[in-house]
């Protein structure tokens, strides 16, 4: 298997692209075992090297053979670890920067898709967006999946980013699932802020309003995100046949005479419903007014894009997309 890796390499080195037929090949190959190797996945990394920009075909299982490497590999599934995050950081920046779309794409795919990643890979993710956002240029890959189609453009925010952005600050390995956290929010400023004036695409406004609309009022339970350590050990347990829930039990009892009373028979206070976190969550603290004071103050102006988050704030619809 690592031979065909390697000629496939030899062969992109030498006229630039992956044919359809070496694709299907890579392919039935590839996960001829049920996984991709280790060797296979440096080699794909070896032929993504030597593309430039590569097709969507590629694109496609690029992305699709190195997310099963990375997440699907070892249990827990779905998780990375922080050697294979060291590894991927690696690969992507050999370099000194991300060249290719589809290493862009395993990027956002792992944020988005990974139960949880250890967290030097998500500053290492945030980093490398806001630097596409600000600074890249080029066409991405042209699919339903990776940012709607469109290009990168350095000069505004374009829909290729916007939808990049989306997938990224409220993915499932993010700060904070299905939430933006303070950071994320105060990133969104930044960018804001440097195109302020520019050619925008039509969805920024509302990603911009409602991604620091979520930060501020929005509710995220503590527990959305467990570590991949944590989840090993629930897995261990939940599949060790050794176990026995009722003699557990039975020497909990024995061991402390008054826990069936205390700690098994009474339940605990209840906690404050959702109804009512959610509403302590959506009021603006006076914190939390500090931050957007200083952050809407930051350019020196109340602009078009402050102007419709005060707005969202005060009850209003965000912005069409």
């Amino acid at each position: 298997m690592t031979i065909s890796f390697q000629e496939i390499a030899a062969q992109a080195a030498q006229d630039g692209i992956v044919t359809d037929a070496e694709l299907l090949d890579l392919r039935r190959n590839g996960w001829c075992d049920g996984s991709i190797s280790a060797e296979e996945a440096d080699a794909i990394f070896a032929v993504n090297h030597t593309l430039g920009t590569g097709s969507a075909a590629w694109t496609d299982f690029f992305v699709e053979a190195l997310g099963e490497y990375l997440l699907n590999r070892q249990e827990p599934r779905g998780y990375m670890a922080e050697d294979q995050a060291d590894w991927l950081i690696a690969k992507v920046t050999h370099d000194g920067k991300i060249d290719s779309m589809a290493e862009l794409e395993l990027l956002t795919r792992m944020i988005e898709r990974a139960k949880n990643v250890p967290q030097k890979l998500k500053d290492f993710v945030l980093e490398q967006i806001e630097r596409e956002v600000l600074t890249g240029t080029g066409p991405t890959r042209y699919g339903a999946d990776f940012s709607g189609g469109g290009a990168l453009s350095d000069s505004h925010v374009s829909d290729a980013e916007v939808n990049m952005l989306r997938r990224v600050l409220f993915g499932q390995a993010s700060d904070r699932p299905a939430a933006i956290s303070q950071r994320e929010a105060e990133l969104l400023f930044r960018i804001k802020d440097a195109t302020i004036g520019a050619d925008n695409a039509r969805g920024w406004k509302r990603l911009f309003v409602q991604g620091v609309g979520n930060y501020l009022q929005a509710y995220s339970a503590a527990n959305a995100q467990i570590s991949r350590e944590r989840a090993g050990e629930l897995n261990a347990f939940m599949n060790d046949s050794s176990s026995n829930v009722g003699r557990f039990m039975t020497r909990m009892v024995k061991a402390v005479p008054n826990s069936a009373g205390v700690v098994f028979g009474r339940k605990k206070p209840a906690e404050p419903d959702l109804d009512a976190r959610l509403a302590a969550e959506a009021e603006v603290t006076k914190i939390e007014k500090a931050w957007l004071n200083a952050q809407v103050e930051a350019n020196g102006e109340v602009d078009e894009y402050d102007r419709a988050l005060l707005h969202f704030l005060a009850g209003g619809d965000p912005p069409a997309a």
